[in-house]
């Protein structure tokens, strides 16, 4: 009876400490940890890219028709000049007549085409806006010295094509003509502000491979040599922003 007693006990004192106990969890524990990355300014050169789907991850190889040897290398970064078009007007026949010209397409290697266009790329990494002036540097002169007097060069349907999502510059002027006696003042054609034009943009004028957006007038009265008339142009890119550019458009 006593062993029976002490069993009786035993289990009513295990059967309390179950009761009353309570299931032990091990606590819930966090921290954070961190990444990080850096950029800087990219002082690389840019090559140039398809006019109509500006992606720099595919670059193309332009053909200039006024040099063999190849066209004039783009700049270094951070904000550069990568490409800019040399035009090409054609053989034309001697005429007494007013006349109007059209540059011809852009051509690439592989055979394609597109229209003429001037790359810039801003990989400054700050946003704070640019500028880019043109300026013709003097009337088209011959082989021999012969200026075609009152030739006139005029861009039109000039747009910008970019696959930045940064915004497009501002102030883009759509069409001018250049001042061919090389004594006047740059031409403002594009401007971005604070904000604006980080990564790379085209400055293309149309869009087809068969355009008329830039063309060279000719009086019928000038005369013209049986000659090759040539002529360049400065393409000057400024870190002015929009807002602080003086320039008119």
């Amino acid at each position: 009876m006593k062993k029976s007693g002490f069993a009786v006990i035993t289990a009513a004192i295990l059967s309390g400490i179950l009761l009353h106990s309570h299931p032990v969890f091990a606590a819930t524990q966090s921290i954070d940890s961190h990444a990080v990355v850096n950029f800087v300014p990219n002082e690389d050169v840019t090559p140039p890219v398809d006019p109509n789907d500006p992606n720099p991850a595919n670059p193309v190889t332009p053909i200039d028709p006024t040099n063999p040897n190849g066209p004039t290398p783009g700049t270094a970064g951070p904000l550069s000049i990568d490409y800019a078009s040399s035009l090409h007007f054609g053989e034309n026949k001697i005429s007494t007549k007013n006349e109007v010209y059209y540059a011809k397409a852009q051509t690439f290697t592989g055979g394609s085409e597109g229209p003429n266009y001037v790359q810039v790329t801003d990989n400054r990494g700050t946003e704070t806006g640019w500028s880019l002036q043109v300026k013709q540097n003097g009337q088209f002169v011959s082989t021999s010295g012969h200026e075609l007097t009152g030739a006139k060069i005029t861009f039109k349907q000039a747009q910008i094509n970019t696959i930045s999502t940064s915004p497009k510059p501002a102030q883009l002027k759509d069409s001018f003509s250049l001042i061919p006696d090389g004594t006047g003042s740059a031409e403002q054609v594009v401007s971005a502000g604070n904000g604006e034009g980080a990564g790379t943009y085209i400055y293309a004028f149309g869009t087809g491979k068969a355009s008329e957006s830039i063309s060279l007038e000719v009086p019928g009265s000038t005369p013209k040599l049986a000659e090759v008339y040539k002529t360049s142009f400065t393409w000057t890119l400024t870190d002015v922003p929009a807002n602080e550019n003086t320039g008119r458009f």
